[in-house]
């Protein structure tokens, strides 16, 4: 048997347990479980609850997919009826973070697009002045290449003409010098044999002159029907007619010879200046030359660059057909599809609310 204290401690151990358990029963846990568990009505009441909010963020769901044309929010609202609420709030949630992620490589997108189309606009902009510059280069060049062809041309020209003609100064000259050789050995020769033919008569006067003297008789004149012999007068006639014939000769041997120093002397002095020409044409034919070869070279670079140009402005043009098929729809419709993409997601968002227990109407009157 049990003694007085032992009972009274063993009565006071069974109220505190009897004072948790009910506390236990007590609490708004296990009030709201007896009351689904032991109450029909509450259960019946709770699914209908649960009923209609699936009902209306099906509804918000749907009205929003055939707005912005989803068919992802239209097979979502869907699933609202049929799937518990922790995979539709979980795929709402996904769906939301989709749009988001969507929405950002949009911008992004749009970004790349606008500094893309930018640089291309500069690129081409600058290679188009570029070209232009290489155009006007190269028909410069080959302006000037042709005029220097032309030049080279008439200077090769000219000094051909001029060696022509100093070749036949050349000709001239020998012939003239022939001549003027043959003119003063004729001249010569005829001084030579009028000198002869002078000396004979001379001496044959002379001599007779001084026979006369000594044969002259003495004594009275000769009788009537004699004449007296005296020396001939046509004699001096004759040998001054030579004498003159040998002087015209030495004055033409002696015009023979200055004509033919001045001619000497204007050949020498043609073909100097004409030397002078020639060389000096030869230099410039070099110089031409020269000019004309770097032109050329010139010509080559500037028609390789034109060429590279040409092709980069086609890289570009072709570049640019790509970013408008990349990004025009984006472009011309990003306002507007960044616009339905908020609305999905904040349809989304009051889609979640509701089925989260959030007043219906009151979420329409605030969007």
């Amino acid at each position: 048997m049990l003694s007085g204290r032992s009972v009274k401690k063993t009565r006071q151990l069974e109220i505190e347990a009897c004072s948790k358990a009910l506390a236990v029963l007590s609490s708004d846990d296990a009030h709201d479980l007896f009351t689904k568990t032991f109450n029909p009505a509450f259960l019946q009441k709770d699914g209908v609850t649960r009923s209609e909010r699936r009902n209306k963020a099906s509804a918000l769901l749907a009205n929003i997919a055939m707005k912005v044309g989803n068919p992802r929010l239209a097979t979502l609202a869907s699933q609202v009826k049929l799937d518990a609420f922790t995979r539709v709030k979980k795929a709402i949630d996904d769906m939301v973070s989709q749009l988001l992620q969507e929405k950002a490589d949009e911008i992004k997108h749009k970004d790349f697009c606008v500094e893309e189309f930018n640089t291309n606009q500069l690129q081409t902009e600058k290679k188009e002045r570029h070209k232009e510059d290489l155009l006007a280069k190269v028909e410069d060049l080959e302006l000037t290449i042709k005029q220097l062809t032309d030049a080279i041309a008439s200077l090769k020209s000219e000094i051909q003409e001029m060696q022509v003609q100093m070749k036949r100064a050349g000709e001239d000259r020998e012939k003239e010098n022939k001549d003027f050789q043959q003119t003063v050995a004729d001249q010569r020769a005829s001084q030579k044999l009028l000198q002869s033919a002078l000396s004979v008569l001379k001496g044959f006067y002379e001599k007779k002159a001084a026979f006369l003297q000594r044969q002259e008789p003495a004594g009275p004149p000769p009788p009537p029907g004699f004449k007296e012999y005296k020396k001939n007068s046509a004699s001096g006639g004759v040998m001054g007619m030579i004498q003159q014939i040998i002087n015209d000769a030495k004055a033409m041997e002696a015009d023979a010879i200055r004509a033919e120093e001045d001619a000497q002397k204007a050949y020498e002095d043609f073909v100097k200046e004409t030397n002078a020409s020639v060389e000096s044409k030869s230099k410039d034919i070099a110089n031409k030359s020269e000019e004309k070869a770097k032109g050329e070279g010139d010509l080559v670079q500037a028609n390789e660059d034109k060429e590279s140009t040409l092709l980069e402005l086609e890289q570009l043009s072709n570049y640019n057909a790509e970013l408008h098929q990349s990004c025009d729809f984006i472009v011309k419709n990003f306002e507007i599809r960044q616009t339905a993409r908020d609305e999905e997601v904040e349809a989304l968002k009051q889609a979640k609310a509701i089925l989260s227990g959030a007043d219906f109407e009151a979420l329409l009157q605030a969007s």
